[in-house]
């Protein structure tokens, strides 16, 4: 795609997605990866786990500049409805000693051995977030919306307030 006077955009001016469509977009495809996992393997295990990461380096990367938030809160929401929902249904494919008693231990148990991939996956969407944002700011007249307030032109004429009555 190209943009004003022929210049390619950027990988870190490509994501136009609004926020809402970004998140149904990340719960499906983490729930398509665990689904995946579970049936292939018996348990939540790596499949899910390089799965989540990449999940969220794409949404980093897919959402608008004005929906940063959004994104940059949902890989913890993610995990978390994930975890819960296999908990829910089928605690021990969470559990890999096979301790879990009931969906609480499973959730607690299942966020402790998916720990790592949360960290990461957290880690490069927030870095990717903070990376389009410093390269959005650093574009002239390309602030994101909601980034901040845009400064007038240099050479704009001043704002005149109305008289007040007394």
């Amino acid at each position: 795609m190209t943009r004003g006077a022929g210049r390619p955009r950027t990988l870190w001016e490509e994501g136009r997605q609004p926020g809402p469509q970004v998140v149904a977009l990340g719960l499906a495809l983490v729930l398509t990866a665990v689904s995946a996992d579970v049936l292939v393997g018996g348990d939540v295990g790596a499949v899910f786990d390089v799965s989540f990461v990449l999940v969220c380096a794409a949404l980093a990367l897919l959402v608008r500049p004005g929906d940063f938030f959004t994104v940059g809160v949902l890989p913890p929401l993610l995990m978390l409805a994930v975890v819960a929902l296999v908990a829910t249904t089928r605690p021990l494919a969470l559990d890999r000693v096979g301790r879990a008693d009931d969906a609480w231990q499973a959730v607690v148990g299942g966020l402790a051995t998916h720990g790592l991939a949360l960290a990461l996956g957290y880690a490069l969407c927030l870095a990717l977030l903070a990376v389009r944002e410093r390269w959005l700011r650093g574009r002239p007249g390309r602030l994101s919306r909601g980034s901040g307030s845009r400064r007038p032109h240099p050479r704009a004429a001043p704002r005149v307030l109305p008289p007040t009555s007394r």
